[in-house]
């Protein structure tokens, strides 16, 4: 049966010799695995590419490291990249230690790092990017706190080194734009070890200058990353902010842009650029000038214009309202004139006087009718006032009658009401215990009211006994019951 194979053909020794000797797919693998185990651990510089993490699901991170010529997937676990301190992205230099590892379904071979650092300048632009999250979260880059910069500066100082080509640039641009603007340097490193300490100073220095200068120049010319760190300083960016005079910085050339730039009340890319933007050209303000005087004088124009018909409207209406006033006047003079009081003064008491005669006539008329109605209507009174009281005797009489009548009811009435009362108080005082009293009787009380029985009381108690005089209060000495008589109906 050994010499059989599924194949149903008899092999060859020797053929099968080797495969005896040959390793399975899973036993190379693993002699791979055992030879990336026994590889140390390494740190590896590269650049990140592909990057794709933390996975939605595991929380893994997958990608690649390449330098000019090699590249290798790199795997960082979940664990790992959680205690990171900035998050990975395509194009970053990177410190990686880890080791290499094969997965064995696969066959493919990682590098697995368990730590990463940046390297480089890398390392400092994540430090710009964390003070600058750190400055824009205290609300230094709000553009509510930028403070406004006059369109034209006529005072204008400038803090950079003065030994550079910066300052004959700035210089330069504001002859030739507006020899107007007053300028003042104030010279300050700019690179190296002390130049923020130094650029502290010289805004303190420009911001003190008396009278205040409109504006501050900061600038400085192009430089790499290295050399531009100086305006990414913590204390230089702080006082760009609070300085009291507003602050334009130009730093660098273009694409560079500093915390300082972020900051500062006004950011343009390159000293050139600042020194344009704090003074106009004198052409373009002529220029501006005489649109100005042109709009002027075509708005006086027409506001001379405007006003001189107004006055005239004005004037018309006030001479109208005038004529009117003096015509309405007139009449009421004409009026006056014409009332008689005015012509004859006497008239007024002629014809009060005349007034006054025709009342006391008409007054006298009414009394002399009034006294002739009163009297028509007094002369039959008399007659039926005696005939009104002839018929009040038989009246009188019988109202005596029934006065006589009414005494001798209630007379009748109230001897049958009295001697009802009479009875009534014979019976109540005889049922009075103060008529028993009288009698020689007396009332017992106890501590509860009247004691109705010697059992009420033990030696010792206190009693009270009313008489009909008066109340004798006394102590029991000794209680005496009288026998209890026989019941008749039990004999």
């Amino acid at each position: 049966m050994s010499g059989w194979n599924l194949t149903g053909r008899v092999p060859d020794t020797a053929t099968d010799a080797a495969a005896d000797d040959a390793l399975s797919v899973s036993q190379a693998v693993e002699l791979a695995a055992d030879a990336l185990d026994a590889i140390p651990q390494l740190v590896v510089l590269g650049e990140v590419t592909g990057f794709r993490g933390p996975n939605a699901r595991s929380g893994h991170c997958y990608f690649q490291i390449k330098d000019d010529s090699c590249a290798i997937d790199c795997i960082i676990w979940r664990g790992s990249y959680a205690k990171r301190t900035f998050d990975l992205r395509d194009g970053m230099q990177v410190i990686f230690t880890g080791g290499f590892n094969l997965y064995k379904a696969t066959g493919r071979m990682s590098f697995v790092a368990r730590s990463f650092t940046l390297a480089g300048e890398g390392m400092l632009r994540q430090q710009v990017a964390a003070l600058a999250d750190k400055l824009r979260r205290e609300g230094l880059m709000d553009a509510s706190r930028k403070r406004h910069i006059p369109v034209f500066c006529t005072r204008v100082a400038v803090v950079t080194s003065l030994s550079g080509a910066v300052i004959d640039d700035v210089k330069r641009t504001l002859r030739r734009r507006n020899p107007l603007v007053e300028l003042i340097c104030v010279g300050s490193k700019v690179q190296g070890e002390g130049a923020p300490a130094e650029l502290i100073e010289g805004l303190a220095r420009a911001a003190a200058i008396e009278p205040a200068p409109d504006c501050i120049l900061l600038v400085r010319g192009g430089g790499s990353f290295e050399d531009l760190m100086t305006f990414n300083d913590e204390q230089l960016a702080r006082a760009v902010a609070a300085c009291p005079v507003p602050v334009v910085t130009g730093i660098g050339h273009e694409p560079d842009n500093s915390i300082c730039d972020m900051v500062s009340d006004r950011r343009c890319s390159t000293p050139t650029a600042a020194a344009e933007s704090v003074a106009p050209a004198i052409g373009d303000l002529v220029d501006v000038l005489d649109a100005r005087e042109r709009r002027m004088a075509v708005a006086m124009s027409g506001a001379v214009r405007t006003r001189a018909s107004d006055l005239s409207a004005m004037g018309e209406r006030a001479a109208r309202a005038m004529r009117a006033r003096l015509e309405r006047s007139a009449l009421a003079l004409r009026a006056a004139a014409d009332r008689p009081c005015l012509a004859d003064p006497a008239w007024m008491v002629e014809r009060r006087r005349s007034d006054l005669e025709q009342t006391a006539e008409r007054m006298a008329s009414a009394v002399e009718r009034s006294h002739r109605r009163f009297a028509d209507a007094f002369e039959p009174l008399p007659a039926r006032l005696a005939g009104s009281v002839s018929g009040l005797a038989p009246k009188h009489r019988e109202l005596e009658l029934a006065a006589s009548r009414l005494q001798r009811e209630g007379r009748a009435l109230l001897a049958i009401r009295q001697a009802d009362v009479a009875r009534a108080a014979a019976s109540l005082d005889a049922l009075s215990p103060l008529k028993v009293l009288a009698r020689g009787y007396s009332i017992a009380y106890g501590a509860d009211g009247v004691a109705t029985s010697a059992a009420r009381f033990e030696p010792g108690d206190t009693m009270r006994v009313r008489f009909a005089d008066g109340s004798v209060t006394a102590q029991v000495e000794r209680i005496e019951l009288a026998e209890p008589k026989p019941d008749p109906s039990r004999a």
